[in-house]
């Protein structure tokens, strides 16, 4: 059976051979034999007889490549754009392009800037601190805020706020003021804040019946320095603030809108019993005057027992 086997294949691999044309076969035949002459189980293998076990120069000429390449029609021409107007223009010379002088910047309307070449305008608040001023420098008209603190301003004109009906705050703290107009604020309708604390005043002016807040610290003002009931029609103000001054008395009568009232650091020895509150109503509430500071003066707040029934609390200050 075996040797029937054998027989069989044999007969078959021989049928293969020759059905491969002659020209192939030869080739294979070839590439057989040299594989005989390299006995691979008992050839000794080194770097130097690598490339003499195989030949591969002949590798090629088992497949022929050549139906398998792509065949390139030569002389044939890229397809044209299909937008002709893009083709450049052959034979005319390309003109060069001539710069174009940049347009002048749109004119900025002079109405809508603010005149203040000593100061930082931004809107309508003006900043002149810290430089070195002598006076109140010129505002726009459209000034909402002045601050102009830590100069060397010596006195207020009446000129000074001219036209400024718009004017809401003034701070002139850390001066040289030592005296103002009687009318230098009196004509701002808007004021709401004037701040004057460490000046050298020894009057206050008057006062605008819009304002809010006073501040005056830090001055010389005796209470000669006061208009006769000067704070009386304020009926706006709730912040009064006068320490460290040189007063005599509380300045009476106070107005009703009235929240804080400083007055520490002064000369004030004695009071009246309306200063405060009304002695003759005695159902009379001062809801909104919480903040009286006296401390720092001569008076024994204990002599006037009468004198705050009205209040929500009692004035700090020295009670023995």
């Amino acid at each position: 059976m075996r040797i029937l086997a054998l027989l069989c294949i044999t007969s078959l691999c021989l049928g293969a051979v020759w059905a491969v044309p002659a020209k192939e076969r030869r080739k294979v035949e070839k590439m057989n034999d040299d594989l005989e002459l390299y006995d691979l189980d008992n050839y000794d293998l080194t770097l130097d007889n690598y490339g003499e076990i195989i030949d591969l120069s002949n590798y090629e000429e088992l497949y022929d490549y050549g139906d398998f390449a792509p065949k390139v029609e030569v002389g044939t021409l890229a397809p044209r754009p299909k937008d002709p107007v893009a083709l450049p223009t052959l034979g005319a010379a390309a003109e060069p392009l001539k710069p174009q002088p940049p347009s002048p910047p749109a004119p900025i309307p002079a109405q809508g800037l603010p005149s203040c070449p000593l100061c930082l305008c931004i809107g309508t608040s003006v900043y002149c601190d810290d430089a070195d001023l002598e006076h109140i420098p010129s505002l726009p008209p459209e000034t909402t805020y002045l601050y102009a603190r830590f100069n060397r301003i010596g006195a207020i004109r009446a000129s000074d706020f001219t036209g400024l009906k718009k004017l809401k705050r003034i701070d002139l703290s850390s001066n040289f003021i030592s005296w103002a107009d009687v009318d230098a604020f009196h004509q701002l309708s808007s004021l709401q804040e004037l701040l004057l604390p460490e000046n050298r005043l020894t009057a206050l002016p008057e006062l605008p019946r819009s304002i809010i807040r006073l501040d005056a610290r830090l001055n010389r003002i005796p209470s000669a320095g006061l208009r006769h009931e000067a704070f009386r029609d304020l009926k706006q103000l709730q912040f009064l603030h006068l320490s460290d001054n040189q007063l005599d008395y509380i300045p009476a009568p106070l107005p009703q809108s009235l929240r804080s009232l400083h007055l520490q650091n002064n000369n004030i020895q004695t009071m009246h019993e309306d200063t405060f509150c009304d002695s003759q109503d005695h159902s009379q509430v001062r809801r909104a005057l919480e903040d009286i500071r006296l401390d720092g003066n001569p008076i024994n707040l204990s002599l006037f027992p009468n004198a705050y029934f009205c209040l929500p609390r009692l004035p700090t200050g020295r009670f023995s």
